[in-house]
């Protein structure tokens, strides 16, 4: 077991070097590449995402830059937070004659401006991470921030950040224009001549939700009915787009404890029969692997499709309940691929020079691009019994025995004695001299 754990290692190295990766010249070492996007989101929150890709023979330790933000203590006191890694093959030359591994990190952040601010949605670096940028990484070749101002591109300007960014950035990101203020840490006008950075972000006017760009792509899931018998999954599909059609990949994983009645299956759009192109399910199998249904269904140009199927509660055993089984069972959400029509010409961007986070949205071609959504997560509860009574048995049962067997032993392993009380002897004396006028003897 000693020369296992070197072994592999061994091995994971040679396939990560390649066949020949002993053997030829160590290639010249790429710099690390570290981002930093800051985008309002409509909520009033806002998302901080951090992305830092360098080659796999590259030096990984690294102080200063933007990885002086991640405090675990803000980081994880968030509402929400999802942390990545991806490693893969990159061609050096043209000819792909030697390869190195490139490794991508990438951290994503909400914070909830609005209540950490005292009900403003006003931002900073340091309110939010409780620290400041004060220079770029000492390793990296390119360190940028890029703050999402796209609402100053309308009539009325609503964002005011400061410092004054050095430069934008212009991307068509997920069908829509958006505009990048851009700090470049490797430039020293960007400190402005103090020791930090710390961005912030004011709002000159309310922002108002409902103005919000709804997407071309939304979905809402729910779970309907009463008792505890049956009930109905019910998923909303809704295509915003005004003129163009497109095919949607719905993926449904259901628990096994929900029996699904495949024959209910309905999918209307606009009142009428919506028929899929495919279809797939595979049944589940008690306590073994649950439904899996997949469709392809097409939704007309600004349309609600529904897909609803009819579900029956199975009754579990009393061990594989929860610790709290009165809060319900999660249900996994559904999961929609697509391709959504582009409103927006968006050119072929080359995915070197472009910032990391173009990345995060591919797109097949200029007239669409992809996306994968995932609904809502459900909670349905299932039949439970009352996991009080056997608890309220025991305490009974043991207080009965408790009461009655004690009473029992004691009374069969008791003895009894009677003992006459013991007097003083003035007591004795008075006694006796009471005794011989009355002429009975003396004790």
């Amino acid at each position: 077991m000693a020369m296992a754990a070197p072994l592999v290692l061994h091995l994971l190295l040679a396939l990560l070097l390649g066949l020949g990766g002993q053997s030829r010249a160590e290639p010249e070492r790429d710099s690390l590449r570290e981002e930093l996007v800051l985008t309002p989101l409509p909520s009033g929150d806002v998302s901080a995402t951090f992305q830092f890709r360098t080659r796999w023979d590259s030096e990984l330790q690294r102080e200063g830059g933007l990885s002086v933000l991640l405090k675990a203590e803000r980081l994880f006191h968030t509402s929400y937070h999802s942390q990545a890694v991806h490693i893969r093959p990159v061609c050096r030359d043209a000819h792909c004659v030697s390869v190195s591994w490139e490794l991508r990190q990438t951290l994503t952040v909400v914070f909830d401006a609005y209540t950490t601010g005292q009900g403003k949605k006003d931002w900073s670096l340091f309110r939010m991470f409780s620290r400041t940028i004060t220079e770029a990484c000492p390793l990296a070749s390119q360190s940028y921030v890029y703050v999402d101002i796209s609402r100053n591109g309308q009539e009325n300007e609503s964002l005011e950040v400061s410092p004054p960014p050095t430069s934008t950035y212009q991307a068509v990101i997920l069908g829509d224009r958006k505009t990048y203020a851009v700090y470049d840490l490797l430039n020293l006008a960007t400190f402005s001549g103090s020791r930090s950075l710390n961005l912030q972000l004011k709002w000159r006017q309310l922002q108002d939700i409902g103005s919000q760009l709804v997407p071309f792509l939304h979905a809402q899931r729910y779970v309907s009915g009463y008792g505890l018998q049956k009930g109905e999954l019910s998923t909303v599909l809704h295509n915003t787009h005004p003129y163009r059609a497109f095919p949607v990949l719905l993926l449904e994983t259901v628990p096994w404890y929900l029996r699904l009645y495949v024959h209910t299956l309905a999918i209307t759009t606009k009142g009428k029969e919506n028929k899929p192109s495919y279809i797939h399910y595979q049944p589940a199998q008690d306590r073994l692997r649950p439904h899996l249904l997949e469709m392809l269904i097409q939704l007309p140009a600004n349309s609600v499709t529904k897909v609803s199927i009819q579900f029956e509660r199975a009754l579990l055993k009393w061990t594989e309940y929860t610790p709290d089984p009165n809060h319900g069972f999660y249900v996994s959400p559904s999961v929609l691929s697509a391709l959504v029509p582009n409103l927006v010409g968006a050119k072929p961007a080359n995915w070197e020079e472009s910032p990391l986070f173009s990345t995060m949205f591919p797109t097949s071609d200029s007239s669409s691009y992809f996306v994968r959504l995932y609904t809502e997560p459900l909670l349905v509860n299932l039949p439970t019994p009352d996991f009080s009574m056997p608890y309220n048995v025991i305490c009974l049962t043991c207080t009965v025995v408790a009461v009655c067997y004690g009473s029992f032993y004691n009374l069969l392993t008791r003895t009894f004695h009677l003992e006459e009380p013991k007097r003083s002897r003035l007591v004795r004396w008075l006694a006796n001299i009471i005794r011989r006028i009355r002429g009975v003897p003396p004790v």
